[in-house]
């Protein structure tokens, strides 16, 4: 009888012990700090051709979050860093791994065209809600269109090319009729990486350039990291294109074609969509880089040059105006969407979040006004998913660069400079 009882107290101690444990340190009150957590998954390429630009990504989205002592409400925020390799499927295999293996609530942002197509799959499947991913190509726009299970990528940061390639077309246009430049002929090649956003600049290009009164006598894609570019510049000098216009996100890829096109005496003016995008590229391309247009976002106001001077301060290089300034934008953009899907809904997770962007965000009663790069992000219905692209939205300057340094040549409001042709384009 005593070994019962004794067994019996022991039990009744242990028993009272576990649900102690249960009701006070295995539960967080809701007065503990620490009771609610945010799981942000942010999609970026940490390594293969766009490493670059992935850090770049990483540093930025952690300087926003900083800021916000890494907190949203009453919630915690914990990162989740997606390292796409800037390849489909290894995008699409890491982002399954974030959402079974780390529970994310929620997506952010995105580098390469091609990855957010494959990603597309994935939010849908697992209905993550995942704000804006700044690939761009216009087979987003059409696979966003073609089913309500993709809303899911909520809204894009960048718009599709053909609402952009045709500031290009303006300043070259604008040049030739005010006798800045008499180009010998009016034949153009086209390059770019081979995914769906260097095809899709390409087509937007083409189409673009062809309606202007040019013939383009060479379109060609190189698979993304190479940099043995001599083959391709070899063909552009035998049909002695007088334009080359097109876009490679890989930092290697297009410092090669840049450099190789100089050395090889490649007598054309160039366009480099997205140069302006690679942090620092002038140390990879030095002064091959001069004369070449970009269309850019660029650091012009007060509010972008202190983002600017505090970002090199923490982290030690310059931030591009794309992925550094878009990018920060961006995630603060998704801060202010996060706080106020808190105030309407009181509670933040997939199912809420997910409501508020097609109820606010996409109607356009949500936008952003305190970017450094762009000055109003908005969507709406007749615009989704790319923002509003307008004058006082989104819109990005025809830059040139000397020194790597940008000189905005167009729009005539916004020019500090005309453009300049090189010697060997005349």
């Amino acid at each position: 009888m005593k070994k019962f009882t004794k067994l019996g107290s022991i039990f009744l101690v242990m028993l009272l012990v576990v649900t102690l444990f249960a009701s006070g340190c295995g539960q967080k009150s809701s007065s503990d700090g620490d009771s609610k957590v945010l799981t942000v998954g942010v999609d970026l390429p940490l390594t293969g051709p766009s490493a670059k630009a992935g850090q770049e990504f990483k540093d930025t989205v952690t300087m926003a979050f900083d800021e916000v002592g890494n907190k949203i409400g009453d919630y915690n925020v914990k990162l989740v860093w997606i390292d796409d390799g800037a390849d489909p499927q290894k995008g699409t295999s890491a982002y399954e791994q974030a959402v079974v293996r780390d529970k994310i609530d929620v997506g952010i942002l995105n580098w390469n065209s091609s990855v957010a197509v494959a990603l597309m799959e994935t939010v849908a499947k697992y209905q993550i809600p995942h704000y804006f991913g700044m690939g761009a190509a216009g087979t987003i726009n059409e696979k966003w269109a073609s089913d309500p299970k993709y809303h899911y990528w909520i809204n894009k940061g960048w718009a599709m090319p053909d609402k952009m390639t045709q500031a290009y077309v303006d300043v070259v246009s604008q040049a030739i009729e005010k006798g800045q430049w008499s180009p010998r002929n009016k034949k153009l090649a086209i390059y770019g990486d081979d995914t769906d956003w260097g095809r899709s600049y390409g087509a937007s290009m083409k189409k673009r350039f062809t309606d202007a009164g040019w013939q383009v006598v060479n379109e060609e894609y190189t698979k993304l990291g190479e940099t043995d570019m001599y083959p391709l510049i070899a063909k552009m000098k035998s049909l002695d294109v007088s334009l080359v216009a097109g876009t490679i996100s890989s930092p290697p890829s297009i410092a090669a074609f840049i450099k190789q096109s100089r050395e090889q005496n490649l007598k054309a003016l160039m366009i480099s969509d997205a140069l302006g995008e690679t942090a620092g590229f002038y140390s990879l391309t030095g002064n091959a880089s001069d004369y070449i247009l970009d269309n850019r976002p660029v650091f012009t106001t007060d509010k972008a040059l202190k983002f600017a001077a505090d970002f090199k301060a923490k982290y030690g290089y310059d931030p591009s105006p794309a992925a550094g300034g878009q990018v920060y934008d961006y995630t603060r953009f998704f801060i202010k969407c996060a706080n106020e899907t808190l105030k309407e809904h009181g509670k933040l997770d997939k199912e809420t979040l997910f409501k508020f962007s097609q109820e606010k965000l996409m109607t356009g009663q949500i936008t952003f006004t305190d970017g450094v790069v762009i000055p109003e992000y908005k969507f709406d219905k007749t615009s989704a998913p790319d923002p509003v692209v307008g004058e006082k939205n989104y819109i990005f300057p025809v830059v040139q660069y000397f020194e790597g340094k940008a000189t905005v040549v167009w729009p005539d409001a916004q020019k500090v400079g005309d453009l300049k042709i090189p010697d060997y384009a005349k």
